[in-house]
C-alpha cells in the first residue's frame, strides 16, 4: 500500500500526516514514554535509598506539610475552652501547645478558623472564645 500525504493546509500540524505517519508517531511516543517510566523508577529507587540513609543519620526527609493529630479548628477549640483570647494570643498559644505549621501566614490561618468555623464566638473586636 503506497503512502499518501494529504494536501497541506494552512497552519500545518497533524492534518498534514498520513495515517501510517500518525501510527508511527504514536508508536515512537509510546516507546519514549516507556523509557521515561523506567528512568523514573530507577530515580525513585535511588531517592528511597538516599531517604533511608538520611533517616539513619538522624535527619528528616522532605520539607512537606506538617502533620498534626488534630485539625487547627480542633486545637483552637481545645485551647479556647473556657477562655477568651485575641487572634495573636491564640496563634502563639496553639503553637506553644505543639501544633506544627510551616505556614508563613499562620496568624491569618488562625484568624480564618476563628471566623469561619462554627466552633467559636466573637466576644469583642479580635477576641474569641468557644461557642
Amino acid at each position: 500500500m503506497a503512502k499518501r500525504k494529504r494536501a497541506s493546509t494552512p497552519g500545518g500540524g497533524l492534518s498534514n500526516l498520513s495515517l501510517a505517519d500518525l501510527q508511527r508517531e504514536m508508536a515512537r511516543r509510546q516507546r519514549a514514554a516507556g523509557a521515561l517510566v523506567k528512568k523514573r523508577a530507577r530515580l525513585a529507587a535511588k531517592l528511597a535509598a538516599l531517604d533511608a540513609k538520611i533517616r539513619a543519620a538522624g535527619g528528616q526527609t522532605g520539607g512537606g506539610r506538617a502533620r498534626n493529630p488534630m485539625s487547627l479548628a480542633e486545637a483552637l477549640a481545645k485551647l479556647l475552652k473556657g477562655k477568651t483570647m485575641r487572634v495573636n494570643e491564640a496563634a502563639e498559644a496553639v503553637r506553644a501547645a505543639g501544633y506544627q505549621s510551616n505556614a508563613e501566614n499562620f496568624r491569618t490561618m488562625v484568624n480564618l478558623q476563628l471566623i469561619k468555623s462554627g466552633k467559636f464566638k466573637r466576644v469583642g473586636r479580635g477576641r474569641y472564645t468557644t461557642a
